[in-house]
């Protein structure tokens, strides 16, 4: 039974009593919000300083005595690559995210300003402010609203229509997790639209001059600066700043898709926004979320993504506090009926790849489950 035919329908007074203890509970939380939560941030960013600087150490010393004594380049080379990539990870995940969601504004330090951060990616931050903080947590999983649902690349819903090119997503979806920062950073140009006609060039123009700008910057930095630091010895460096960045779009990529798109996860049609409630709308987030069980060490890599759920709730509350939240939201959801979707990684990423596998085929829209919200109350 999936968890949308397993959820109890609400009535308006149990949907409005949920709606009241979830913002309750953001309201008790963000009350707690201060030093603690500036020093782990500053904590974190000083990993991602160090940790980026040994991995780069590593690389630079690593390839030059490397070619000195061979086996210093085979032991310092994947240690360095590693390094490197976890920084990326933090600095993406759970500085660059939680920070650009405003969770950090509160310190008054412009290096942390949500508005201002700009993170260690292709993607320029403020598209990804318009894309992700208003469009994807605003529609959430709403088709033709959200433009997360497959990234128009990829048909993981049967409601989503069915084209031949969708026969190649088994094969498209590795090379996209690859290169997945790219992916992000074309999201805001929509070229789909341009391939179709419908939009100027010379919009197009425009509106990627700041992307380019950003994609310049980074392939300056990571495939010319720091191997030519190396000198004559710039290859293995430059090889190591592939593969880093590589290690950290694979595993964005699998923390983002674990998040939407396991099996249990529903999209929904416009109208479903007309007259939605405070209640609705934490259900629709709850529906359309998903979430990774594990440790300390999970949640950190993930940025804390792995409490999506929470996270769709209260995206300005620090996200090292999820963890605590996530015991009071899924008491909430149990009491009021609603099925709380996580998982381990393999597990939900396994239901990720095989949407993938089955959507690349035609198939018929599901049928609808029955309602579980009460009918919207007028304005």
């Amino acid at each position: 039974m999936s968890n949308a035919n397993a959820a109890r329908r609400l009535g308006a007074q149990d949907l409005e009593a949920f709606g009241a203890e979830l913002d309750a509970l953001h309201t008790r939380t963000m009350a707690q919000v201060g030093q603690v939560d500036a020093d782990y941030i500053r904590k974190v960013v000083a990993w991602v300083r160090w940790t980026g600087l040994g991995g780069r150490a590593l690389l630079m010393l690593g390839a030059i005595a490397g070619a000195f004594v061979p086996w210093v380049l085979f032991a310092a080379w994947p240690a360095g690559v590693l390094l490197l990539a976890l920084a990326k990870i933090l600095e993406n995940m759970e500085v660059g995210h939680n920070v650009m969601h405003g969770q950090y504004d509160f310190m008054g330090d412009p290096q942390l300003d949500g508005r201002r951060y700009e993170w260690d990616i292709v993607a320029t931050a403020d598209n990804w402010r318009h894309s992700h903080n208003f469009r994807h947590h605003t529609y959430t999983n709403v088709r033709g609203m959200d433009d997360d649902i497959g990234y128009g690349l990829l048909r993981l819903f049967p409601e989503q229509r069915w084209r031949p090119f969708y026969l190649l997503q088994p094969l498209i979806a590795p090379v996209f997790a690859l290169y997945f920062q790219w992916g992000v950073a074309i999201q805001e140009l929509k070229l789909g639209r341009w391939f179709a006609g419908k939009m100027p060039k010379g919009k197009l123009v425009r509106d990627f001059a700041p992307v380019g700008r950003k994609m310049g910057r980074q392939l300056l930095k990571d495939y010319v600066l720091f191997p030519a630091l190396a000198g004559p010895f710039f290859l293995p460096v430059l090889l190591g700043n592939l593969v880093a960045n590589g290690i950290r779009n694979v595993w964005t990529y699998v923390v983002i898709f674990c998040g939407h798109f396991t099996a249990d996860v529903e999209v929904f049609p416009k109208d479903c926004l007309r007259h939605e409630t405070r209640g609705h709308w934490y259900l629709r987030q709850l529906r359309g979320s998903s979430n990774i069980a594990g440790g300390r060490l999970m949640h950190l890599l993930t940025g804390n993504l792995s409490h999506q759920i929470e996270h769709h709730f209260f995206p300005d509350v620090p996200a090292h506090r999820y963890g605590a939240m996530a015991v009071e939201v899924r008491d909430i959801c149990a009491r009021y009926g609603q099925p709380y979707n996580t998982g381990s990684l393999f597990k939900q990423f396994g239901e990720v790849m095989w949407r993938i596998l089955r959507h690349a085929f035609p198939s018929r829209p599901r049928r609808a489950p029955a309602p579980v919200v009460g009918a919207p109350q007028e304005a």
